[in-house]
């Protein structure tokens, strides 16, 4: 099976900027940058509360569990939020405040229009559909968490650690995330 596109910064720019012009443009945006900046599968992003990413007092969490109700296989993890990440989640939380007072803690952190859950189905369908309309073929709901992962590795970061993040059991799971393309090759050996 093939795997996932691994966007480029100027790919990934042109798919905000789609995203910008869609209906619920800044809940699909975090959607986007939950994928790529946690490297969150579709799955727990449908599965996220707002308790998960705020504080009881409103601040923005610098960590988030994703619980293992929600994580593939069941097992629960620490995922870091960095300051974009953490700006990204308080520019979507402005906007909701705005269009939805008095939403509490244990409500989903992305909603339907219908104002219910997504379910991990429809959010990847969302995604999917998103990446077409940017006109990046071979992009999926995977695409994003396939970037976070080569981001890190391109990095310098250990592989033992991404595979923390990532939430991997073996390293070679981990290693097949990693895209390999010839500026990366070409930037390596550079460092020679």
């Amino acid at each position: 099976m093939r795997q996932a596109r691994v966007l480029t910064e100027p790919e990934l720019k042109r798919l905000l900027a789609v995203v910008a012009q869609t209906k619920h443009a800044e809940r699909n945006r975090l959607a986007f940058m939950l994928s790529h900046l946690a490297g969150l599968r579709v799955g727990e992003i449908a599965g996220l509360s707002v308790g998960d990413v705020l504080e009881a007092e409103g601040t923005i969490r610098e960590r988030l569990v994703v619980r293992a109700s929600i994580a593939k296989g069941g097992y629960e993890r620490v995922v870091f939020l960095n300051d974009r990440l953490r700006h990204e989640i308080e520019r979507f939380r402005r906007s909701v405040d705005d269009s939805r007072r008095g939403r509490k803690l244990g409500d989903p952190l992305l909603m339907t229009q219908k104002h219910t859950a997504f379910s991990p189905n429809t959010l990847c369908q969302l995604m999917n559909r998103l990446y077409t309309s940017a006109g990046l073929d071979g992009a999926t709901s995977h695409s994003g968490r396939r970037w976070f992962i080569t981001k890190l590795a391109n990095s310098g970061v250990g592989t033992k650690v991404i595979m923390t993040l990532a939430g991997h059991k073996h390293m070679t799971t981990t290693q097949r995330y990693i895209d390999v393309r010839e500026d990366m090759m070409r930037a390596a050996v550079e460092h020679l």
